[in-house]
């Protein structure tokens, strides 16, 4: 099995679909089942790399790492 961009194990999800499209207030614009929720999912549902948000970075607080010069 190839291993895919972001992981095999991706849960299906509409706002990262690529049929559809972000309205606001949680809610999709699918091209093939109308107004969705964001946490729905279909059996059409087709994965798009650039539709996910990646999670913020971590900062420690009172650390002498991010002090460090390279």
């Amino acid at each position: 099995m190839k291993k895919k961009l972001f992981g095999n194990n991706i849960k299906p999800s509409c706002k990262y679909c690529e049929l559809g499209t972000a309205m606001g207030d949680d809610k999709i614009q699918c091209s093939k089942f109308g107004v969705v929720k964001s946490y729905d999912s279909c059996k059409k549902f087709v994965y798009s790399p650039l539709k996910r948000i990646p999670k913020k970075e971590i900062q420690l607080a009172n650390s002498d790492v991010n002090n460090i010069n390279f």
